[in-house]
């Protein structure tokens, strides 16, 4: 991650701002995260009001990292502990069995909670001056439920505004989220029936929690706790989205500005792109192109075109984590090509 400037007075303020009930906008290494005190289920209500959030869809708490992980969750198996040694702090989030007196307004009414430590400088610092680093901030994506995550604090401003009237009136500039697709989330609270059960896929991936814990995780089966961006359609722009695979794109391109279609691409190949009203070009290697793709989407999404075209990755394991944010992206725009071309 590259360097950052700590401004310890503005995240000192910014943490009096979480314990009195106030929302705070805060960099992380995947996307900025909009935080409330995870304790206050009146604060977090404040969460899902601003984003417009389902109150059955669960947030991620984030702690410290010399948090105390046994406070939040009522047990902690082995697997845990190991995975927090190797990956906290980073972009892995565990789902526990939540704490008897921690309010389930963090977990959409489940018995489970997730709990995260992000390593960006800037959430550490926030997480130590909380609470004097004993507190959790209760923090889902910066953004309006299923659009595009933030990852930087012109994004947070893009979605909330700004100013004293704004419902997020504290945002944290931290710089570009390093990762920049949301974290891994692994379910481990039902490791004696099911064992380790990978809700969704990030920057860490399965085999790589697999050579940690000595067994790869399952794939979510119908009673798997409900994740944070774990819905059909999700991080998807205002603008209808088509996936065309990269044999495919050349023609497609010249079909829809054939039928007069103006299109936004994102691509990582050599495509020709001249028929594009607006295009992004995205690095070859998956984690760069995760690193990007948010940004891309949103200023793709900003050119109004007819419509969103990517050029869809490889289906590599190491692209599981972007393929899987596509996906859901394009989920609603199921069958927009061929309505855009009749």
């Amino acid at each position: 991650m590259a360097d950052v400037t700590l401004d310890l007075p503005a995240i000192r303020a910014a943490a009096r701002k979480l314990e009195a009930g106030e929302l705070v906008a805060f960099p992380t290494e995947t996307v900025y995260g909009l935080g409330a005190d995870a304790e206050n289920p009146e604060a977090v209500a404040k969460i899902y009001t601003a984003k417009g959030r389902p109150s059955n869809h669960p947030v991620i708490v984030h702690v410290a990292r010399d948090a105390d992980v046994g406070y939040w969750a009522d047990a902690i198996p082995p697997e845990a502990g190991k995975l927090i040694d190797a990956f906290w702090p980073g972009p892995l989030t565990l789902i526990l069995k939540r704490a008897p007196h921690i309010p389930d307004a963090v977990s959409g009414g489940q018995d489970s909670v997730g709990l995260r430590c992000p390593s960006h400088p800037v959430a550490q610092a926030l997480l130590q001056a909380f609470k004097e680093g004993k507190g959790g901030v209760a923090a889902p994506s910066a953004n309006k439920f299923g659009h595009v995550s933030p990852t930087t604090a012109q994004h947070v401003r893009d979605e909330f505004g700004s100013g004293p009237d704004s419902l997020v009136n504290c945002i944290l500039d931290g710089g570009q989220s390093d990762v920049g697709i949301e974290s891994t989330i692994l379910d481990l609270s039902r490791m004696a029936t099911h064992g380790p059960v990978l809700l969704r896929p990030g920057h860490i991936s399965a085999q790589r929690i697999a050579d940690i814990i000595g067994v790869m995780p399952r794939m979510p089966d119908v009673a798997a706790p409900r994740a944070s961006g774990t819905l059909d359609a999700h991080y998807a722009p205002r603008t209808p989205v088509a996936l065309v695979a990269s044999d495919e794109l050349a023609a497609t391109i010249v079909k829809l500005a054939g039928a007069g279609r103006q299109l936004a691409l994102i691509r990582y190949s050599a495509v020709p792109a001249s028929r594009a009203f607006a295009q992004a070009d995205l690095p070859r290697h998956a984690a760069a192109y995760a690193h990007e793709l948010y940004a891309a989407l949103r200023a793709m999404d900003a050119a109004r075109a007819d419509l969103i075209v990517i050029e869809a990755p490889p289906a590599d394991n190491e692209w599981q984590g972007v393929n899987d944010r596509l996906r859901r992206a394009a989920h609603d725009s199921a069958g927009i090509l061929s309505r855009l071309l009749q």
